[in-house]
């Protein structure tokens, strides 16, 4: 087959769908367009694409993601169509991401080709990050942005022949019109290959000796160090956790910038922030901060843990949760409707008040106190974030014959195989 993917920032959630494929005795010819222009991946095709029009700097507010997004369509729609006047390439069906608007404009190129797109996310002012947390009040102009950012679902949904959604918490973010157009399965992750490793060990440049299982290490990773991703929380359990446990150490990953939502006005960035409120109430020696990390590393330190931290507001669950459950880590998250999707509270983690850092501190305690008391949500449940999110075993994705997508229509779910296996 003739697969053509489509996602800005190559590979983005088809990861594991790619290397899956490029793996296979079948060849497919594997075309990707993306704007990035520092990425090769064996077997695929790399498609550099331009964005055809940015917004001004002074563009107007409500129509600038918009402007956006069609300036990334046009610029994607035209790469194509010279890419197939120069190669002959025509895919037998295109599967992209719709957030940024590449696939706007597909079906003028290619009418009959089938599209397949992922919807991420759909903005409203309660219910996720918008007016979650009070120390982020809403204004009142925030539904005007919300609505007009969703200008790009609302076109893309009739762009694509299918969507679809990692969870239910996001498809319901959609409205029900979305619904019958769009269907639930995760990007999956390679717990084939996430697996636990009690010869693990990292070492860190103030530590003489490397941390292993035989220390107490505490968890928490990130993109980046931000509000939507708990990290005020979790700083704000450190002084009790330090206290309670004094040969504990904290190891943080993830970038001092903002991904979501607003950023701290310290000149340092939220982690500036909450140093100056924490003061001295912190044992700083024995809290780390590692910054990003190489995705190999980041497995080492999953699996050198006692007790990994993922705390998030009501947005996308992240990978590193379902990683660090793969590998068996015992897991405290937030008790908000996404992570209920993957945790099942004391089955196969423990959930707390995201807003409640003394209860996070009390747990997190708890399993450093008392870990053969829950030995069975991590090391005693292998494979358990796959049955919780409908995934196939031993291998991450629930995956789609693009061959048999192809011939899906708008109203029915793909058939899914479990090619993992």
């Amino acid at each position: 087959m003739k697969l053509l993917f489509v996602h800005q920032n190559m590979p983005g959630q088809y990861r594991e769908m790619i290397t899956w494929l490029t793996a296979q005795q079948e060849q497919h010819q594997i075309v990707f367009l993306t704007q990035r222009r520092d990425i090769q991946i064996k077997g695929v095709k790399t498609l550099p694409s331009r964005t055809h029009q940015k917004p001004a700097a002074d563009a107007y507010g409500l129509s600038k993601n918009w402007e956006a997004a069609a300036g990334a369509g046009i610029g994607a729609a035209l790469a194509l169509r010279q890419f197939e006047k120069d190669q002959g390439f025509r895919p037998d069906i295109i599967i992209g991401h719709t957030g940024w608007g590449e696939l706007l404009f597909m079906k003028e190129i290619w009418p009959d080709v089938p599209v397949i797109g992922f919807f991420e996310y759909f903005y409203r002012t309660h219910g996720g990050l918008v007016g979650f947390d009070p120390e982020s009040p809403v204004n009142d102009q925030a539904g005007f942005f919300a609505k007009a950012r969703n200008t790009v679902p609302y076109v893309s949904i009739e762009s694509v022949d299918l969507g679809h959604t990692p969870t239910y918490w996001q498809r319901d973010r959609f409205p029900k019109s979305f619904h019958d157009r769009m269907y639930v399965s995760h990007d999956g992750i390679r717990t084939d290959r996430l697996l636990p490793d009690p010869t693990a060990s990292i070492g860190l440049g103030r530590l003489e000796q490397p941390l292993s299982r035989a220390d107490e290490v505490v968890t928490y990773a990130a993109r980046n160090m931000e509000r939507a991703r708990g990290f005020h929380i979790m700083m704000r359990a450190l002084p009790e956790i330090l206290a309670q446990r004094p040969k504990a150490r904290i190891v943080m990953i993830g970038g001092n910038e903002t991904s979501y939502g607003a950023e701290s006005k310290h000149p340092e960035g939220l982690r500036g922030e909450m140093e100056a409120e924490l003061g001295d109430s912190v044992d700083w020696s024995r809290v780390h901060f590692l910054g990003k990390v190489p995705y190999d590393d980041l497995c080492r330190i999953i699996r050198i843990s006692s007790c990994h931290i993922y705390l998030t507001m009501p947005f996308v669950l992240s990978w590193s949760l379902l990683e660090a459950m793969s590998m068996q880590a015992t897991v405290v998250a937030a008790d908000v409707a996404p992570v209920r999707e993957a945790v099942t509270h004391k089955e196969t983690g423990m959930l707390v008040d995201f807003f409640d850092p003394a209860a996070l501190a009390n747990q997190v305690v708890d399993v450093l106190a008392n870990p053969g008391d829950y030995a069975h949500l991590g090391p005693g449940r292998p494979g358990a974030c796959c049955a919780e999110l409908r995934l196939p075993q031993p291998l991450p994705a629930r995956t789609y014959c693009p061959d048999q997508c192809a011939g899906a229509g708008r109203k029915t779910d793909p058939p899914l195989t479990d090619a993992w296996r």
